[in-house]
């Protein structure tokens, strides 16, 4: 059987719709397959993302507990740090607190220390007056000990006292007397430290003065100074005379008598454990104390010993010579001429045996009868 044209055409057809329904079916196959290869190339990078995400969040949970631990570990240290702040901050306060009780302290402390200094001064000033300026200095700066100890130095030593003083007190009420006798020594321990003299001591009238101790200016310089202190006193006390009567109703002007002596003694301090005297000891003050003893009123006798120091520099007339107790040899003496220091006008006379020293502008009738009594004397021993 031979198949028509129409079959033919319709078997075309149905093979072209066949074809062309395969055609979309593929189309469709191909877009599905394009759609889930899309889907699971979402899905893919879905699961990626999810993986990274879950990694990331691993690291982020890792990094939160990191944070969390170094948080807490700050925590614990900024903790650390406001106790030590706390703890320093009441340190601080408690030494704040403790500094101001200190220095309450400091300034009661030198409250006190400025009142026992006043008090000590006070003191001290007061036992100034029992001791000679030099030793007082040379105790309280340290220089000399309080200790029993004395060495043997060649000095110059000073008596004097007043002439005919017993029976000046026996005229005078106790209170004048001791007016009268304070200003006396005042005057003349004025005198005596200006001229670098260390007071030893008063008894009654008397006055001890010595040059070499505890400060020298050499032997011939202390025996110097120590003659140059004696003629101003001698000229202080011819200054005070119109001054006894007005202020003490004395009848007479106060004279003095000096002497003066140049050796080696032993000074230092002298007593027990419980009181000391810094004082001089030896022939020289024994000598001195007799040169003083036969001096004329107003005068001043020296030894030969301090003559040999001053000659230089004093002026002075050779006496005879004395015997002194508790000296075996006879002592050369010499009586320093006080208005040659002075400027006073002096005659003088000397011949082998006589020797006259007159002070032309003091001398008054009385001595010139004395003079005159004396003269008659010697020519009647020469006519017999």
């Amino acid at each position: 059987m031979v198949d028509s044209p129409n079959s033919n055409n319709n078997q075309i057809s149905e093979i072209e719709a066949e074809r062309q329904e395969a055609a979309e079916a593929t189309r469709g196959m191909e877009e599905k397959t394009q759609t889930i290869e899309r889907e699971l190339k979402k899905l893919k990078l879905e699961l990626q993302l999810r993986k990274n995400l879950a990694v990331e969040l691993e690291k982020q949970k890792k990094l939160a507990a990191e944070a969390n631990e170094s948080a807490k570990e700050k925590a614990r240290e900024l903790d650390k740090l406001l106790k030590k702040q706390k703890l320093e901050v009441q340190l601080r306060k408690n030494l704040a607190d403790e500094m101001q009780k200190q220095k309450e302290i400091a300034v009661s402390a030198e409250k006190m220390a400025l009142e026992k200094k006043n008090e000590i001064e006070s003191i001290s000033k007061q036992l100034s007056k029992y001791l000679s300026p030099q030793i007082y200095h040379s105790i309280f700066s340290g220089e000399k000990k309080a200790d029993i100890v004395s060495q043997r130095k060649k000095l110059t030593i000073f008596f004097s006292d007043i002439v005919g003083f017993t029976e000046i007190t026996d005229t005078l009420e106790a209170e004048e007397i001791s007016s009268m006798l304070n200003f006396y020594l005042t005057e003349m321990s004025q005198i005596a430290l200006s001229h670098g003299g260390t007071i030893d001591k008063y008894v009654g009238d008397a006055i001890l003065v010595f040059f070499g101790d505890p400060e020298t200016k050499g032997v011939q310089q202390d025996a110097i100074n120590c003659v140059d202190m004696a003629i101003a006193m001698q000229s202080k006390m011819r200054e005070l005379r119109n001054e006894w009567g007005t202020k003490f109703g004395l009848r007479e002007p106060l004279s003095i008598r000096c002497g003066i002596a140049t050796g080696y003694c032993t000074v230092g301090n002298f007593g027990s454990a419980d009181r000391l005297d810094y004082t001089v000891i030896g022939s020289q003050v024994n000598l001195a104390a007799r040169l003083e003893a036969i001096a004329k009123p107003g005068s001043i006798l020296i030894s030969f010993d301090t003559h040999s120091q001053v000659s230089s520099e004093i002026q002075c007339a050779e006496l005879d010579k004395v015997s002194v107790k508790g000296i075996r040899e006879e002592v050369r003496t010499f009586e320093v001429l006080i208005e040659k220091k002075t400027g006073q006008n002096i005659e003088k006379i000397e011949t082998n045996n006589i020797q006259l020293t007159a002070n032309m502008d003091q001398i008054d009738l009385n001595d010139i009868k004395e003079i005159e009594g004396f003269l008659k004397k010697l020519k009647k021993n020469k006519r017999h």
